[in-house]
């Protein structure tokens, strides 16, 4: 069986959608994202454009061969919001992704059961609205060559169709010779035969980057 090495996630952060639910009225938003550290400054953005909202509520998973997520009820009965939202990256099998549900209260409760409903409803429609795309998980290997190995180097990233990251040049001080160092992408299925190509170029170096 062929190892995975694509995952989906949203292209980009769609309109707002709005769910009315007996006057309480629900916002829910989308954003594509890498990292943990980048949720807190969301959620700030949308507290300033939603000043009288009481809660809001999100879930989030990140990675691609580990998955990492987190679900908050900001302050709604335990798991009624939170986890309806992250159920639906699940069911949209998406990561990489951020959904925050704001609830502005309408004077009627909703109880558990009719919180759950709502916010697993708004994140379904929000969800919805987003484009969904295809992305390859990608291996990184930096190369470093002496300059007249340069021509070998560039040979195999042409002819492997390999994306190039970054590419410099530097001065070996013992030598005073340029040395070529090259940041090039791969998919993770192709990652182990291209290692083993460059590997076995003499006077090539080749790791992962870290």
């Amino acid at each position: 069986m062929e190892e995975k090495d694509t995952y989906n996630t949203i292209e980009t952060e769609p309109d707002e959608i709005l769910f009315k639910e007996k006057n309480s009225k629900f916002y829910g938003y989308a954003f594509p994202i890498e990292s943990e550290e980048e949720v807190k400054p969301i959620i700030d953005v949308l507290r300033k454009k939603h000043p009288n909202a009481g809660h809001f509520c999100y879930a989030y998973q990140i990675g691609t061969d580990t998955l990492a997520y987190r679900a908050n009820d900001d302050g709604e009965p335990s798991n009624s919001a939170g986890m309806p939202i992250y159920g639906q990256l699940q069911s949209f099998d998406v990561t990489n992704t951020l959904i925050v549900v704001v609830r502005l209260f309408g004077g009627t409760k909703l109880g558990v059961g009719g919180l759950i409903s709502a916010y697993k409803t708004v994140a379904q429609l929000t969800l919805a609205n987003c484009t969904i795309v295809e992305k390859t998980i990608n291996i990184h290997y930096v190369i470093s060559f002496d300059y007249q190995n340069m021509n070998k180097v560039m040979r195999v990233i042409k002819e492997k169709k390999l994306g190039i990251v970054l590419q410099e040049m530097e001065i070996k001080k013992e030598t005073g010779l340029p040395i070529g160092k090259i940041e090039i992408k791969t998919r993770k299925k192709n990652a182990e035969t291209i290692f083993d190509i460059f590997n076995s170029i003499y006077e090539i170096e080749i790791k992962i980057k870290e």
